[in-house]
């Protein structure tokens, strides 16, 4: 599972994922490139990270 947020949503995204996973996320900072092409999954802002599980 992944979920791409930006810093807004980031904490809904560790729930959401911890709830759906039963699992500890792993965060990471997306890549400059990947910044300006991905969107939010719960908005329209820019993505800045992603909530996975490796």
């Amino acid at each position: 599972m992944e979920i791409k947020c930006c810093k807004t949503h980031v904490e809904h995204g560790l729930d959401v994922f911890v709830a759906k996973t039963e699992s500890y996320p792993i965060l990471t900072e997306l890549s400059e490139d990947e910044k300006l092409s991905t969107k939010c999954e719960y908005c329209e802002e820019p993505a800045l990270y992603l909530v996975a599980s490796s």
